[in-house]
């Protein structure tokens, strides 16, 4: 007797329908887990809104998943195989999590959010999906906030480092200034270089467009990506401490009234509209850079 052949359309249909089920799975999982972490996720949300240091904490969240919508057309080639290493993402969840109860450490906890959909994608899709969202899901860590004890080792040394800096740029401009700790004192009055102008605002927001900057240039050029954030550290330094000289060069011409109120936040503006422009600076030097050495290598490597 004769088998009839398979039906391939049916196979289709039933992989298709069961490739539907697991996405809904692997969605009700998350959707479960979001809900597990929703109290620490909204007292995340209520820091970004009452922290500026934070605020772009707001935009991570919309970003990362535009980043992880952009990887479907990959996804939808990729197939569901789900892989037990995600168990171990998992567990270091729990460990931070655990960490984050005992010890009181907000970090620790809302980092385990995180880790647990890295974990969850890991052991419901397997390692192929991981892979192409790990960006997406990575990029969620900068939308924690660092722990206070952490941000007063970073603060007080980018203060000094502007108030410096500050100090002898007004000189240079012939201005008398002088530094004691983190106040510069002025021929009529005195600047004093806050916590809040440390420029730690603006490198977190700097570093965050870096990163997402990086995302768009050149894709797959891990090295240059690499400069371009990093770039974002001492861009963010200099353009505070000319944030800063500015303040005093206004304050010792027109009072100390200028460096508060509209005028001081009009300045962050100006200040962080160069940190943008020096960032694309750096972006098209590093572009140019290349095309430049892979021409030159073209040229040496063809026939005479």
């Amino acid at each position: 007797m004769s088998q009839d052949p398979p039906n391939i359309e049916a196979s289709v249909a039933a992989a298709a329908a069961l490739r539907q089920k697991t996405l809904w799975a692997i969605g009700a999982t998350i959707t479960l887990a979001t809900y597990v972490f929703y109290p620490v996720l909204v007292h995340m949300f209520r820091t970004w809104r009452a922290n500026p240091d934070y605020s772009h904490g707001l935009l991570i969240v919309p970003l990362s998943l535009y980043f992880a919508y952009g990887k479907t057309p990959q996804l939808r080639r990729t197939e569901l195989d789900g892989s037990w290493w995600g168990a171990g993402v998992l567990f270091l969840s729990v460990i931070a999590v655990c960490i984050g109860e005992l010890g009181g450490l907000l970090t620790a906890l809302r980092s385990g959010y995180v880790l647990a959909l890295m974990g969850l994608v890991l052991l419901l899709a397997g390692r192929r999906v991981f892979e192409i969202l790990l960006f997406p899901m990575a990029f969620l860590f900068l939308m924690v906030p660092l722990p206070q004890s952490l941000v007063n080792i970073i603060a007080f040394p980018l203060q000094l480092i502007a108030a410096g800096w500050a100090v002898g740029s007004l000189q240079a401009f012939g201005i008398p200034a002088l530094l004691e700790g983190n106040i510069i004192h002025l021929a009529h009055t005195q600047l004093f270089v806050a916590e809040a102008c440390s420029g730690l605002r603006s490198l977190m927001a700097l570093l965050t467009l870096g990163v997402v900057f990086a995302q768009f240039f050149r894709p797959g050029h891990i090295i240059q990506q690499s400069i371009l954030v990093a770039g974002t550290i001492p861009i963010a330094i200099v353009v505070n401490a000319v944030r800063v000289s500015l303040t005093g060069v206004l304050a010792h011409n027109f009072g100390r009234e200028t460096a508060t109120g509209f005028i001081h936040d009009f300045q962050g503006m100006i200040t962080f509209g160069m940190a943008f422009f020096m960032l694309l600076l750096l972006a098209r030097s590093l572009s140019f850079g290349a095309n430049f050495f892979t021409r030159k290598n073209a040229q040496e490597s063809s026939p005479a």
